[in-house]
């Protein structure tokens, strides 16, 4: 079987191709996926960063190589990974208009059931400087169970009483809807490094906290800096996680350790503490 990267306590990276690794990790069974793929959206166009115009390309592997192998790529790893989703377990994949539509239609093609398609709102969102459409603002994430017959897991009482150490009861006792406002990652996140995708620790909290519990096993097969991973053991679930990139697998283990480093597993308050770092 193939070595982690890094290994410690139940937190796994490991480096190299993700659907050649699940290949070797197929007796291990996760209760959650999340899925951060390659948007297909660098088309040498450019963006707003920090005020400047910036290309919008992230690298090779996030070009598109026309309709059909796109296609191809984005099922190959649906297909990997229902193979180690649990009977009961769901998955989750970000994307915009570029892929997400791909993926849903692949995701029902290969017997998924989809939930939810959860629209994150960035309220802090770059303007657009082309000024030709409106402004891009918000990602999709679309939540599915392993088949129709799944008993997925949905923490809906948490998801209620939202907690917020700022704001006590910021859901209201209310039924958590689908449009999530998160701002775009804050600097604090970004210590050690970031990808050019990464997530804010804001939206893994939600999407783990919802739908799995202590103890559940979780993957990431394209993890980046670790997003999920940090938000995984914050609120104390297991790990695996695995990216083609060690430069990015070594911010993540960076964060790890500063996490672990904090204790903040240890605290009677591990389940909100996250928001510390939000």
């Amino acid at each position: 079987m193939i070595k982690p990267y890094y290994q410690e306590e139940e937190f796994s990276l490991f480096h190299g191709d993700a659907l050649k690794i699940l290949k070797q990790l197929h007796n291990i069974k996760f209760d959650l996926i999340y899925v951060d793929p390659p948007y297909l959206l660098s088309n040498d166009g450019i963006t707003c960063q920090s005020g400047k115009m910036v290309s919008v390309n992230k690298g090779n592997w996030d070009k598109s190589m026309g309709f059909d192998e796109d296609l191809k790529s984005i099922d190959s790893w649906i297909k990997a990974c229902k193979e180690v989703l649990k009977e009961d377990g769901s998955i989750w994949v970000s994307g915009t208009l570029h892929n997400i539509y791909k993926v849903g239609y692949l995701l029902e093609k290969n017997g998924y059931d989809i939930i939810n398609d959860i629209i994150w709102y960035k309220p802090n969102a770059p303007p657009n400087l082309s000024c030709k459409y409106f402004t891009h603002s918000h990602e999709i994430v679309l939540w599915a169970r392993k088949s129709r017959e799944s008993h997925h897991t949905f923490n809906y009482g948490e998801m209620k009483v939202w907690n917020n150490p700022k704001d006590k009861l910021k859901n209201k006792d209310k039924q958590m809807r689908s449009v999530w406002s998160i701002p775009l990652i804050p600097k604090k996140e970004k210590e050690f490094g970031k990808h050019p995708t990464q997530k804010p620790l804001e939206l893994l909290n939600r999407i783990i906290t919802s739908s799995s519990n202590e103890g559940d096993l979780v993957l990431d097969p394209f993890t980046g800096s670790g997003t999920t991973g940090i938000a995984s053991s914050i609120l104390k679930r297991k790990f695996i996680g695995i990216d083609s990139n060690k430069e990015y697998l070594d911010v993540a283990i960076k964060r790890f350790q500063d996490e672990r480093k904090s204790r903040l597993l240890f605290s009677p308050e591990s389940k909100n503490q996250i928001m510390k770092y939000i």
